[in-house]
């Protein structure tokens, strides 16, 4: 090779310029896993120089547990078993420091002996943002709760938003703080035997004490705290999260709102979604995830993880399910990528992400997540790694670079145009023309500026730097046209002739329109889904303070002042009776407030004694007339039946109550064979069912999605001043 290399031969040249420009690593290698020849990009990406590498072993770049998977593999390559494979694994660079690659390995059968070719992306950025997000995601998630480190002497380091919610100090006044000022005075000494504890390298978990905030107001709080622990394992600073525990409940009943809700956001946006009980093993799916695997509707129905795990291609099998039982035992947040085998024996590619929740006792009792088809961007990503290799296998046959390289572009799987130095076609790929709604024979010979007359400024002047020598990319770049904005995801790099003059420019580019608009539609759901639960917050907190709080204020008053009347007088043994029935009353409406939250009948009763009970208190409290009846109702329901009865009950009977103007409820259960009927009707104003439809207000969402999560259905009869009947079947048996 060395030989040839100086032969100055056209194909020897085109190997070197490919060898030397190319963004990507590259090294060939003796059968023995000696270096022979490594790139700049290789040197660069790993701080040696190119004697230094080629004084290295293959094995020597990376830390044992990597390196003993990537010699196994060299052994089958050896040995011609396999004639190629890749790996994601880590690199030692020359300060010590590691690097993330993807490295590809194939080998080159030439005379006199074979040699072995391996290209290393670096893809430490990658990996990096991976760490970033998931970590960023886990922020946002507790967002809303104090979270706060410091050092082992109880000084305060950081201090979040949730904090200063909570406690009222801003980070400026917190930081350099002991955290004993947020304790009362009586329970100082817990901050020493918080302390102690966690010296010792023990966590606290679900600790709950008071604490006062800025204000002196002394609150209720549960803390989790853990030790922070250097590389070596020893215990440098602390770190603790706060919750205000009086509204523990709500976020329980927010968190269940905002995961039904979820699973729209994931249907609008066309992802799949689905949710493995891990009890019985029984997954179900969203419709949209059939089409991902190649299957009729309908097919995913009743399924269990043995029907997932025989889609998933054979060589995935294995990885697949070992990152789900580590998703189970951990209960982290899970992404993975894998290969299915639809029906007609085509491959593809689906990523998912998945989140396992435990049971009180900490048992994992059901896994949710999403899919998503990555079959093209898979392609892509294996097209743009395989531009060198396509390039460098071409020139053995000794053929012209600019024959080469319009033989590739023109068969290419991927949306490529090869341009002139005047920015003129010279070929393209077919995906190019289906993207760009486009026949060849009406590009080739004419300007690129000629058929995109509206291209963006900026675009030129990439294309004017590209032509001067530089590669450059975008991983997504907006794009607005008269017949709409497009997102694309794009790379310019330059090519040069056989005698190394410049030729013009390739364009790479991939539509990732279809993505931006998901990612748009999930985040405006999200926000709505966080305005809903903000909405609810305040409605509760609302009530505690309009009502409850403001008669707890008074009660408190006359209490002060019952030791003014003299002591066993008739005065104050009547002053006395009005207080405890005013105390009566208040107890009665926070559980009445509790039950709306959570009703404990539920747990303890049957769901239709427990709907009726709900009828009484509502109409009790509500001063309105509620009229149940029932009949032919089974004997048992499953609980997840149950509580959307109930759920769905509950709303319908509000709205009655809030908007219809009527006096008179009446509310019917009844069994069938096969089917729960539940129907709440009143007399009142009504409302136009169209106009309601369009709107499709959260609690109208929230009693359909509740009654498809049990297969149940819903509608709804309305007209103008003749009150309306909600009527809601779900099916049994």
């Amino acid at each position: 090779m060395a030989e040839a290399a100086q032969t100055g031969t056209p194909g020897t040249e085109l190997f070197r310029d490919v060898f030397n420009a190319s963004p990507i690593g590259i090294a060939v290698e003796t059968l023995e896993g000696q270096p022979l020849f490594v790139n700049p990009a290789l040197c660069s990406m790993l701080g040696f120089s190119q004697e230094e590498l080629r004084c290295k072993h293959c094995v020597d770049f990376s830390p044992p547990e990597d390196a003993q998977r990537d010699w196994a593999l060299f052994q089958q390559l050896k040995a011609g078993s396999i004639d190629h494979y890749q790996l994601e694994k880590r690199y030692f660079r020359k300060d010590g420091s590691l690097v993330w690659g993807r490295l590809s390995i194939s080998l080159v059968k030439s005379s006199p002996s074979p040699l072995v070719l391996a290209m290393v992306e670096d893809i430490t950025d990658q990996k990096k943002a991976e760490d970033a997000r998931f970590r960023h995601a886990a922020v946002i998630e507790s967002s809303d709760d104090a979270i706060a480190s410091g050092t082992l002497d109880g000084i305060i380091e950081d201090w979040n938003i949730g904090a200063e919610k909570i406690y009222g100090y801003t980070e400026a006044e917190a930081l350099g703080k002991p955290i004993s000022m947020l304790a009362p005075p009586e329970l100082l000494y817990e901050e020493n035997k918080i302390l102690e504890t966690l010296k010792s390298g023990d966590r606290i978990e679900h600790f709950e004490t008071v604490s006062v905030t800025k204000t002196r107001k002394r609150i209720n709080v549960s803390l989790t705290i853990s030790p922070i622990k250097d590389s070596t394992g020893r215990t440098v600073g602390i770190s603790g999260i706060g919750r205000d525990i009086t509204e523990r409940k709500l976020a329980e009943e927010a968190l269940r709102a905002s995961e039904e809700r979820l699973r729209l956001a994931q249907q609008a946006a066309g992802i799949g979604g689905f949710e493995r009980d891990v009890r019985t093993g029984i997954v179900t799916w969203s419709k949209d995830s059939e089409p991902m695997y190649g299957l009729q509707p309908g097919t995913f129905d009743g399924t269990t993880t043995a029907f997932f795990q025989n889609l998933i291609h054979p060589d995935d099998q294995t990885r697949v399910m070992d990152l789900v039982e580590r998703a189970l035992k951990t209960g982290q947040q899970t992404t993975g990528e894998w290969r299915v085998v639809w029906p007609d024996g085509s491959i593809h590619w689906i990523a998912s992400h998945w989140q396992v929740f435990m049971d009180e006792s900490g048992e994992p009792s059901r896994m949710l997540g999403v899919n998503m088809d990555v079959t093209e961007r898979k392609r892509t990503e294996e097209v743009l790694a395989d531009v060198n290799r396509t390039l460098e296998a071409q020139a053995v046959l000794l053929q012209s670079r600019e024959e080469l390289l319009k033989t590739f572009v023109k068969h290419v799987p991927a949306a490529v145009a090869m341009l002139d130095c005047d920015m003129r076609y010279l070929q393209v790929s077919d995906r190019w023309c289906a993207d760009y709604l486009v026949d060849s024979s009406q590009l080739l010979g004419r300007s690129h500026y000629e058929i995109f007359s509206d291209l963006p400024e900026r675009w030129r002047q990439v294309y004017r730097r590209c032509l001067e020598g530089e590669t450059l990319r975008a991983e997504e770049d907006r794009w607005d046209r008269a017949g709409g904005t497009t997102w694309h995801r794009w790379e310019t790099r330059p090519w040069q002739n056989h005698d190394g003059v410049p030729g013009g420019i390739l364009i790479f580019s991939e539509d990732i329109t279809h993505r931006k608009q998901m990612e748009v539609a999930l985040l405006e759901m999200s926000h709505r889904l966080i305005e809903a639960q903000e909405q609810e917050r305040n409605r509760i907190a609302r009530e505690l303070h309009d009502d409850i709080g403001q008669r707890l204020s008074l009660l408190a008053v006359e209490l002060d002042q019952l030791h003014l009347e003299p002591p066993e007088s008739p005065e104050l043994l009547n002053r006395m009776g009005d207080l405890q029935q005013q105390a009566s009353e208040i107890a009665t409406d926070i559980q009445a407030l509790s039950r709306e939250l959570h009703s404990t009948r539920l747990d303890n009763l049957s769901p239709f004694v427990a709907m009726r009970d709900l009828c009484h208190d509502m109409g009790e409290q509500l001063k309105v007339k509620i009229d149940l009846k029932s009949h032919d109702l089974p004997s048992s329901v499953p609980p997840e039946i149950s509580l959307c009865l109930f759920r769905v009950l509950q709303e319908a009977l509000s709205n009655s109550v809030k908007h219809s103007g009527g006096q008179q409820v009446d509310v019917g259960v009844w069994g069938t064979s096969d089917e729960i009927h539940l129907s709440v009707s009143d007399s009142g104003v009504g409302f136009d069912t169209q106009a309601a439809k369009v709107g499709r207000g959260l609690g109208l969402v929230s009693m359909e999605e509740r009654l498809k999560l049990v297969k149940g259905t819903l509608s709804i009869e309305s007209q103008l001043n003749r009150g309306t009947t909600v009527h809601a079947r779900v099916p049994v048996g």
